[in-house]
C-alpha cells in the first residue's frame, strides 16, 4: 500500500480566513462566537453563532462567479485556493491524477430559503435558474474540479457533522491503494440561516446562551447545545513518492482511518459508545507504538449533553482507562461553534497544526468540569506538549462516526 501525506492546507473560519489566522486564534483561544448579524433574531430563543467575519469572495473568483456560487461553495473555494497554492501541486500532476473528495452537511441552505421565499412572494417563474446548481450540497466538489481541472474521482459524500472527516478518509483510502495520486479534500457549510436555527433549536440540539462565554462549553457541566458556526477546510493529500519527488513541503503523514455507525438514532449518539471507540481503534492502527502521551485528540467536544459524555467513554474503551488519562484532548468548537459539514475538516487542519507547532490548542471557558467527563481536555490555556501523532475525531447525526490519525512524517 502507497504512503499518502498532506502538502496543503486551507481554512476559512469563525476565527480566521486562512491557515495563519486560524492558528493564531486557536493558540491564542480566541472565542469566534457572537451575536448573529446575517437576520433578525429579536423573536429567536437561539441569537448566538460562529459567523465567518470580513470574508471576501474575491480572495479567490471573480464577482460574477461569486453571485453564482451559494455561501459555503465561495467557502469551500477559497479554501481548496489556499490549500492547492500551499502545495505548490498545481501544474505539478496529471489532470486524470488529481481527485476531489469535498463534502457539504447542508449544501446551499441559505440558496434554498431565499428561493423559497421568491417562489412564495413572487411565484414558479421568478424562481433563478442558478437555484439547483446553487444549491446542491455536491456543487462545491464540482467546482473544485472545475477550478483544478481535476478529472480524477470527484466525490461528495454527506455523512452529517462528520463529513469532513470522512472525506478526508475516504480520500487517504484512494490514495493508498491506487485509485489515484493526489486529491484535495474537507467540507464547508453555510447554514446560519432563520430556517437552520430554527430547525437546530427544534431538535433542542443549540444552546440558547446570550453570552459568547458560556454558550459552547463542551466538557463543562454547564453546557446546555452547541452553538452553529459556518467554514470550510481544505486538505490536499499526496502519494508520498510523488511529493517528494517533486520537493513538496510535507506537513504530516496520514496513517489511520475509522468509519463506523451507531445504527441507534437518528440524533442522539449511542451512549455505550461501543461504535464510536471502533472508528478510533481502527484509525489508531498504525500508531499504536506511539506512547499515548505523545498523542494529541482533536475530539468533537460539541458542549451537547450526551455527545461530550458519549465521546468521552469513547476514547475510555478505545485507549483503555489507564491511557486514557494520559492522552492529550480538547475540543476547538469551544472557539470556533460547531461548523457542521466543515468541523472535520477545519479540525484535521486544527490538529495537524498542533503537531507542527508542539502545542495543543485549549478548550475555552473550560470551567466546571462535568465529573462525566474525566479526562484531560486542555482547559483556558494551550499547552506545549511532545507530540508524535494526532487524532481527529467526529460524530455525526445519523450515527456517522469518523476519526483520522496523522504522524509526523519520517523519509
Amino acid at each position: 500500500m502507497k504512503r499518502v501525506v498532506v502538502t496543503g492546507m486551507g481554512a476559512v473560519t469563525p476565527i480566521g480566513n486562512t491557515v495563519p489566522a486560524f492558528w493564531e486564534g486557536l493558540k491564542n483561544g480566541k472565542n469566534g462566537i457572537g451575536m448573529i448579524t446575517r437576520f433578525d433574531v429579536s423573536e429567536s430563543k437561539y441569537k448566538l453563532a460562529a459567523e465567518v467575519k470580513d470574508f471576501d469572495p474575491l480572495c479567490c473568483m471573480d464577482k460574477l462567479s461569486a453571485k453564482k456560487l451559494d455561501r459555503f461553495t465561495q467557502y469551500a473555494m477559497a479554501a481548496a485556493v489556499e490549500a492547492m497554492t500551499d502545495s505548490g501541486l498545481e501544474g505539478n500532476i496529471e489532470k486524470e491524477e488529481l481527485g476531489v473528495y469535498f463534502g457539504s452537511g447542508i449544501g446551499g441552505f441559505e440558496t434554498f430559503g431565499e428561493s423559497y421565499k421568491t417562489l412564495e412572494e413572487k411565484g414558479p417563474r421568478r424562481v433563478s435558474p442558478l437555484f439547483i446548481p446553487k444549491m446542491i450540497s455536491n456543487i462545491a466538489a464540482g467546482n473544485i474540479a472545475i477550478r483544478f481541472q481535476a478529472q480524477g474521482p470527484c466525490v461528495s459524500m454527506t455523512t452529517a457533522c462528520a463529513t469532513g472527516t470522512t472525506c478526508i478518509g475516504e480520500a487517504f483510502r484512494a490514495i493508498r491503494h491506487g485509485y489515484t495520486t493526489a486529491a484535495i479534500c474537507g467540507g464547508s457549510e453555510a447554514a446560519i440561516t432563520p430556517l437552520a436555527v430554527a430547525g437546530f433549536g427544534a431538535c433542542m440540539a443549540l444552546s440558547p446562551s446570550e453570552d459568547p462565554n458560556t454558550a459552547s462549553l463542551p466538557f463543562d457541566k454547564r453546557r446546555g447545545g452547541f452553538v452553529m458556526g459556518e467554514g470550510a477546510g481544505a486538505l490536499v493529500l499526496e502519494e508520498y513518492e510523488h511529493a517528494k519527488a517533486r520537493g513538496a513541503k510535507i506537513y504530516a503523514e496520514v496513517c489511520g482511518y475509522g468509519s463506523t455507525c451507531d445504527a441507534h438514532h437518528v440524533t442522539a449518539p449511542d451512549e455505550k459508545a461501543v461504535a464510536s471507540a471502533k472508528a478510533i481503534q481502527d484509525a489508531m492502527k498504525d500508531i499504536s507504538d506511539i506512547p499515548v502521551e505523545k498523542i494529541y485528540i482533536n475530539a468533537h467536544g460539541t458542549g451537547t449533553a450526551l455527545n461530550d459524555k458519549t465521546e468521552t467513554l469513547a476514547i475510555h474503551h478505545a485507549l483503555g482507562d489507564e491511557k486514557a488519562q494520559q492522552v492529550h484532548i480538547s475540543s476547538t468548537k469551544s472557539m470556533t461553534g460547531h461548523m457542521l459539514g466543515a468541523a472535520g475538516a477545519a479540525e484535521a487542519i486544527a490538529a495537524i497544526l498542533a503537531l507542527e507547532h508542539q502545542l495543543v490548542p485549549p478548550t475555552i471557558n473550560l470551567l466546571e468540569q462535568d465529573e462525566l467527563c474525566d479526562l484531560h481536555y486542555t482547559p483556558n490555556t494551550a499547552q506545549e506538549a511532545e507530540l508524535e501523532a494526532v487524532l481527529s475525531t467526529s460524530l455525526g447525526f445519523g450515527g456517522h462516526n469518523a476519526c483520522i490519525a496523522l504522524k509526523k512524517c519520517r523519509g
